[in-house]
């Protein structure tokens, strides 16, 4: 499974990258607008501190404006994944993109069937969101569990399935059951994953014993 962190810190993406964990990065106008940054100028540094895909998200509704941002946002680096929602002008412009060599991300999937319109348009990611569904009573791992088997149906869909609105490392641990191929994480969610309490009591047991030991390795 790929890691993405989706933030448009780059601080945060620095620190995540030093790692080795992280794969890629998502972003979106409302996460480079908490930054209170030029939009293009924060793409272009995601894009320098990360070798992955740096998902940048179209601002247009309509077909013809979407293409022409989505041009302009392939052109900053070569590894920009242009994010496009899934509306019939997204789908449009998804098809267009990939057609001239552009990796693309469909956002904004709610259901099964958009995926499969997405797949068909080419896309390299869809972003189905877990937590917006949990939000309104439903399961949204349902969702990865019905886009996954479908894909896997066919050989010829190439589409990676991208999970997100990630709220907690179960949401990750049931994508990667699922066969997800990549998971977008929020920044605190990265850092629950190596968090357990079991951990912190071990650790805290050896270094007593260590102590008590009186030796040193260096």
């Amino acid at each position: 499974m790929k890691f993405f962190v989706d933030t448009a810190d780059t601080e945060e993406i620095r620190e995540l990258s030093d790692t080795g964990f992280l794969d890629g990065v998502t972003t979106n106008p409302s996460l480079v607008a908490k930054t209170g940054r030029d939009f293009i100028e924060v793409v272009k540094e995601i894009c320098d501190i990360v070798d992955g895909p740096v998902s940048a998200e179209v601002a247009a509704t309509d077909f013809e404006t979407m293409l022409e941002e989505g041009k302009k946002l392939a052109g900053i680096a070569e590894n920009v994944a242009v994010k496009v929602p899934l509306t019939m002008a997204g789908l449009k412009t998804c098809s267009q993109l990939v057609k001239q060599g552009t990796q693309v991300n469909v956002t904004l999937c709610f259901s099964p069937a958009q995926a499969i319109l997405a797949a068909k348009a080419g896309a390299t990611y869809v972003s189905p969101f877990v937590g917006r569904l949990d939000d309104i009573g439903q399961d949204g791992m349902n969702l990865i569990g019905d886009i996954v088997q479908i894909y896997n149906n066919y050989t010829a869909i190439q589409t990676e399935v991208l999970v997100a609105s990630i709220r907690s490392p179960m949401h990750i641990v049931n994508a990667g059951l699922m066969g997800a191929e990549v998971c977008t994480i929020p920044p605190q969610v990265f850092k629950q994953l190596i968090s357990h309490p079991l951990t912190d009591k071990g650790l805290a047991a050896f270094m007593a014993d260590w102590e008590k030991s009186g030796q040193k390795i260096l």
